[in-house]
């Protein structure tokens, strides 16, 4: 399935001098059920290719962090946004650039797919487990602080 591209896919740098993914900035979503979150094995090729994050990408002009994150989902595997209730958001601010993890619950363990191929795998991992994979930097950076979030 080919989704069109955004208006928003491109590199840029941060006033910290990092290049990051998303002209408007970038949005993923963490979700949860029970005690397990759903993550996203990144294709080799990708940013921190072969690392373990949350479904997400590059934000449109004008859109929202949860339109963003939820049709990110939507896209690389398959989530109907109507099956998840978000509890909040975090702001992760670069200057110049931001990161918005967009925090859901769903109610069932959804089944999800990679459908694209920046994805290698979608799987529900237990969130007591996630120090065992090679998390994306940036997911391992807020993960103490969105994993609150998620409780």
């Amino acid at each position: 399935m080919l989704f069109p591209r955004g208006d928003g896919d491109g590199w840029t740098h941060c006033d910290q001098g990092h290049r990051h993914w998303g002209l408007y900035g970038a949005a993923g979503l963490l979700l949860r059920h029970d005690d397990q979150v759903l993550l996203q094995h990144r294709a080799h090729w990708s940013h921190h290719g072969g690392t373990w994050g949350i479904l997400g990408g590059a934000r449109n002009r004008g859109e929202s962090a949860q339109d963003a994150a939820l049709r990110e989902a939507s896209e690389e595997a398959g989530l109907d946004a109507a099956a998840v209730t978000t509890l909040g958001e975090f702001l992760d601010d670069h200057g110049g650039w931001t990161y918005t993890t967009v925090v859901a619950r769903t109610d069932g363990p959804l089944l999800l797919t990679g459908l694209t191929a920046e994805t290698l795998e979608v799987r529900w991992v237990p969130a007591e487990g996630l120090g065992g994979l090679p998390l994306h930097p940036g997911f391992a950076a807020t993960w103490d602080v969105v994993r609150r979030m998620a409780a």
